[in-house]
């Protein structure tokens, strides 16, 4: 199962998260795009126990995004902490050697 977003709601989710519509390229609208994309891959997953295809799609999505917020946490801690509680991620999404959040 293939989430297919609409032209408008991508735009509505990166100019609530990058500050203009046309920016696709911010890390927090990427990151509010992926937590989109999760949420309905996930609410798939409820229904359609062996969906392996869309599990294994689920799992690269989840890596993503916690790449691009471990990248987000070195270099912009402030932004890191603003997206994770806009968009209500768990902490645990990031693991770093220090521990410190």
């Amino acid at each position: 199962m293939a989430l297919y977003l609409s032209k408008e709601k991508k735009e509505e989710i990166f100019a609530e998260h990058g500050g203009d519509a046309k920016n696709s390229g911010s890390i927090e609208a990427q990151i509010a795009l992926f937590t989109f994309r999760i949420a309905g891959l996930t609410d798939h997953l409820k229904d359609n126990k062996k969906d392996h295809s869309s599990r294994r799609a689920l799992l690269t999505l989840v890596g993503k995004r916690k790449r691009l917020l471990t990248y987000l946490y070195k270099k912009d801690i402030t932004r890191y902490r603003a997206i994770i509680e806009k968009l209500d991620i768990r902490k645990s999404s990031v693991a770093t050697s220090s521990g410190n959040y």
